[in-house]
This record gives structure tokens, C-alpha cells and sequence, in this order.
């Protein structure tokens, strides 16, 4: 008798694990298809705010909303697409190993245009936070809006601010970065493609590093660079500057 019972715990147990793993897939797919729908958009429509990132939200949303799927129980099955959040942000180091020459000939300028441009968001920050009367624990959930997710996200709960708006803030600034990053260049006459990498990488992390990388090798090795820098002096900015308000 307790070997049939154990057998059928066995059995509901697989039954269970097989169809939680056939609900994640699911939902990676679903993600998937509709990241791959906002790419297909932008390259037959060519208009900025189709960026396949924006795009992909705006039909995520709109799928759990048609469907009545909670978030919670969606991301339970999407959440294995983070896993690859980590090995995607390490290849963004290949092409910065290829421009390593490059990047030893001009360190002064590079680490210098790293610096001023997380000093630039920095303050923009608290300019905005005190023109718009923000409270202490709004104000440090904006200020690590230009780094990448992963430190951001540190970054705002060890200054108390509130992570999840932290998330998409971040997201919302590459999205922008990605948009308007060659507008900005054109008018502003920046041709220079190590200065075009450095600003880029600075203000708007991994998404505006793909906009660099298709504007160059160059631009795409230096906004790699950027990213990883400027989190590490945010890091070290934020907690100085969370002190101002």
C-alpha cells in the first residue's frame, strides 16, 4: 500500500514539475514572439519609437491584460529569461577587448567623459527632484536611473528607494537614449565615435550600447566600457548625493 502511494506522489509530482516547465516555456516563447515582432517593425517601418524593447512592453501588457493574466503568475514562467540577463551583458566585453589598443591611447579622455557624464546625471537628478518638490525616498529611486538594472536595483534599496520604480526608470532612460542617441550626436556635431560611445554608454547603459553598436565597432566597444565604469562611480556618486535633499 505505501508503495503505491509513493508511486502516485511520484507520479503527481512529474505530472506537476512537466506542466510548470511546459507554462514557463510558454511564456518565453510569448515573450520571445513578441520581441521578435518589435524588431520586425522597426526594420520595415523605420520610425524611432518603434524600438523593439518599448514595443515588446507595450504587447506584453496588452497580452496579460486581453488574457487576464496576473503579473505574478506570468512572470513566474518568464523569469528564466533573466537568467540570460547576465551572459548577454558579459559579451558587450568582446568588442571592447577588440578596441583594447584604442581604448589604452585615449583612457585620460574615456575616463574622463565617463566621469562627467554619470556627474551630469547625477545632478540633473537633483535639480529636477527640488524643482518638482520630490520627497527624500522619490528623489534616491531616480538617481541611479542611468546604470545598468543589475547595480541600479542595488543601488536604490541601499538608499531606500523603491526598486520597482528604480527598474523602470532605467528602462524608460535606455529606451530614450536608444531614440534619440543619433539625433543628439547630428545636432550637437559629435563625430568623434570614442565621444559618441563614451556619451552614449554614460546616459543610457545596455540599451543605448546596442544603438552603439550599430552605429559602430568603436562606439559599441566605448559604450561597453561606459557601462561597467559608470555603474561602479554611481555606485560610490549615489550614496554622496542622496545626502543633498
Amino acid at each position: 500500500m505505501k508503495e503505491i502511494v509513493n508511486g502516485m506522489t511520484n507520479e503527481m509530482k512529474l505530472e506537476f514539475d512537466s506542466r510548470s516547465c511546459n507554462e514557463g516555456f510558454a511564456r518565453v516563447a510569448v515573450a520571445a514572439f513578441l520581441t521578435e515582432l518589435g524588431i520586425l517593425l522597426k526594420k520595415k517601418f523605420k520610425f524611432p519609437l518603434l524600438n523593439p524593447l518599448l514595443v515588446s512592453i507595450v504587447f506584453v501588457i496588452g497580452f496579460l491584460v486581453l488574457f487576464r493574466i496576473d503579473y505574478d503568475t506570468y512572470n513566474n514562467g518568464a523569469k528564466y529569461l533573466s537568467y540570460l540577463l547576465t551572459p548577454a551583458t558579459v559579451c558587450l566585453a568582446i568588442p571592447l577587448y577588440q578596441q583594447m589598443e584604442l581604448l589604452k591611447k585615449n583612457m585620460l579622455a574615456v575616463i574622463l567623459g565617463i566621469l562627467s557624464g554619470v556627474l551630469a546625471s547625477l545632478c540633473s537628478t537633483l535639480i529636477f527632484a527640488f524643482l518638482f518638490g520630490m520627497t527624500h525616498k522619490e528623489y534616491v529611486t531616480m538617481l541611479p536611473k542611468s546604470i545598468t538594472t543589475a547595480i541600479g536595483m542595488a543601488v536604490s534599496e541601499e538608499l531606500g528607494g523603491i526598486v520597482t520604480i528604480t527598474i523602470a526608470t532605467i528602462i524608460l532612460t535606455g529606451i530614450i537614449g536608444n531614440i534619440i542617441a543619433e539625433t543628439v550626436c547630428r545636432i550637437f556635431k559629435i563625430e568623434e565615435p570614442i565621444a559618441k560611445g563614451v556619451a552614449i554608454g554614460s546616459a543610457s547603459h545596455a540599451i543605448g550600447t546596442v544603438k552603439a553598436m550599430e552605429m559602430g565597432e568603436i562606439e559599441g566597444a566605448m559604450s561597453s566600457l561606459a557601462i561597467a565604469v559608470a555603474g561602479l562611480i554611481t555606485v560610490v556618486g549615489a550614496s554622496f548625493f542622496a545626502q543633498f535633499l
